[in-house]
């Protein structure tokens, strides 16, 4: 995709011809077509990331160096277990969809291969079960797992690591849009709390917008740890520096325009139950 609108020359640029050289410019100089990349990027990178720490996680709770690391290390990655399930192939199949709209017509024909991303992603969001039921499995029992002990253990660390950084100015642009998000996240896990004994739909009716805010802040958590490495990286010059700073454009994408997105998910999910159950099954 990104070949593609490098060499894709269709229309002008908004403030000014950037090839006037040529017939057209590269659709790249269009925001759009960058939003539908930059989304999918900071998405794969971020999940990488997560992915990555779950691995860590897998090998922690059977050779943690004590019990309690051990113990831990578990809890974390029966939590996250359903986020890589389903939240992470909901936004997998957006990216290879995204990434089929940046060819326009011509992605949707065999030409270029992009049809093919787009039609093998779709199955993942079934395969391992249907993504509905993994939200569900996230609120139902990985969340309330032994008191919600998992659930305790990754609010502290998102705290812990808030408290780390918020006197850096640096690491402003990445702290707070994380803690917005992650306020968002225990605001609608205390609706879940106070609604879902009143009624279990209460809690299948959220479980989805609820695994989209838990996701987001999730991949928030790691861009937050990644820019603070770039970051470092950066000031120090050590490294390739094009790398690092990509991935502090990459982070302030995730927190500018992903993260807000919580706000919108916590009130669907505070509206409950009522709107999706009151119609008789016959007048849908």
């Amino acid at each position: 995709g990104v070949t593609y609108a490098n060499e894709r020359l269709a229309g002008r640029s908004l403030t000014g011809a950037k090839n006037p050289d040529g017939p057209a410019d590269p659709i790249m100089v269009f925001p759009d077509v960058r939003r539908l990349l930059i989304s999918s990027r900071s998405f794969v990178e971020g999940a990488r990331a997560l992915a990555m720490y779950v691995s860590m996680l897998f090998s922690l709770q059977i050779f943690g160096k004590d019990e309690k690391e051990r113990e831990e290390a578990a809890d974390m990655a029966q939590l996250m277990t359903p986020i890589i399930k389903a939240f992470f192939t909901d936004k997998g199949f957006q990216a290879a969809n995204d990434s089929m709209q940046v060819f326009g017509g011509h992605g949707y024909v065999r030409d270029h291969g992009m049809e093919q991303f787009v039609r093998d992603a779709r199955i993942n969001q079934v395969y391992e079960g249907a993504n509905g039921i993994q939200a569900l499995d996230l609120v139902g029992r990985k969340m309330t797992a032994k008191g919600g002990r998992a659930t305790m253990t990754f609010f502290a660390k998102i705290e812990e690591f808030i408290k780390e950084n918020e006197g850096d100015a640096e690491m402003k642009p990445f702290i707070e849009p994380l803690r917005a998000g992650y306020k968002r996240l225990g605001e609608a896990a205390g609706w879940l709390m106070e609604n879902a004994q009143k009624n279990y739909d209460h809690a299948g009716a959220a479980s989805y917008d609820m695994l989209n805010i838990f996701g987001t802040v999730a991949l928030g958590w790691m861009w937050a740890r990644m820019a603070k490495v770039a970051l470092a990286k950066v000031k120090s010059g050590e490294g390739n520096q094009d790398f690092y700073k990509r991935k502090l454009t990459l982070a302030r994408y995730w927190m500018e325009r992903e993260m807000p997105m919580t706000s919108g998910w916590l009130e669907r999910a505070k509206q409950g139950a009522d709107g999706y159950m009151e119609l008789d099954a016959a007048s849908f």
